[in-house]
């Protein structure tokens, strides 16, 4: 799930500084936080469309892990929120026998945190032209001192890794939980090449992702949009 349209993007700026895990600066517009609300229903969707529900006699929990920027963790709350307080998505819910865990609430996650532009956080957006092609030769690209591809690569599979084995998880459900990550376009797009298996993760910035946008991790390249 990537975070609904936030003050940086209205800005027009890179914003990843580490400062901003715990800063609400670049926090979501009203149209960022209905971005939120509206994925809710997107998510259903897929959880239908893939088959990914429970049954009536073993629910299927939900959890919800954002990075600490504030654009991702209100993107992840208000997405929550639509789904317990909206009535078609509640019934929704109810049909794909769905748990939302609303006790572990929104669990933040440093692994998914945004990209780190290095020198050029806070320049305005058009300078991502300056990393994107580059990185499309090579994921070990550091130019501006930004973290590269191979790097964020790594902290998402021990991430991930990490989550799966958390005790919160040792459910039997053959299944799983299905855990909902709300982070940012870059992490999403990286994760999303690097776990379907691409030769070179570099190539993220073809799959963009919209604001307040939801798509399954899946482990194929013929499923990459």
């Amino acid at each position: 799930l990537r975070h609904g349209q936030s003050e940086g993007n209205v800005e027009g700026v890179i914003s990843s500084a580490r400062s901003l895990a715990t800063s609400e600066k670049h926090s979501l517009t009203p149209l960022g936080y209905d971005q939120g609300r509206d994925s809710a229903k997107q998510f259903l969707e897929r959880v239908e469309s893939e088959g990914d529900g429970g049954t009536a006699d073993k629910k299927r929990r939900v959890f919800f892990y954002s990075s600490p920027f504030a654009r991702a963790r209100q993107t992840a709350q208000s997405c929550m929120d639509a789904l317990l307080d909206d009535e078609a998505n509640k019934k929704k819910v109810e049909e794909l026998h769905l748990d939302i865990q609303t006790d572990a609430g929104v669990i933040l996650e440093d692994g998914i945190m945004e990209r780190y532009f290095g020198r050029l956080d806070d320049a305005a957006i058009h300078t991502y032209a300056y990393v994107w092609p580059v990185d499309m030769f090579t994921p070990f690209n550091t130019g501006f001192d930004v973290e590269s591809v191979a790097a964020v690569s790594t902290r998402l599979r021990e991430t991930i890794v990490k989550i799966d084995g958390n005790e919160r998880h040792s459910d039997d459900a053959e299944e799983g939980d299905i855990v909902v990550m709300a982070s940012h376009a870059d992490v999403l797009q990286i994760l999303q090449v690097y776990a379907a298996g691409a030769e070179n993760p570099g190539i993220f910035s073809q799959y963009r992702f919209l604001n307040g946008e939801v798509r399954k991790m899946k482990r194929t390249v013929d499923s990459l949009p």
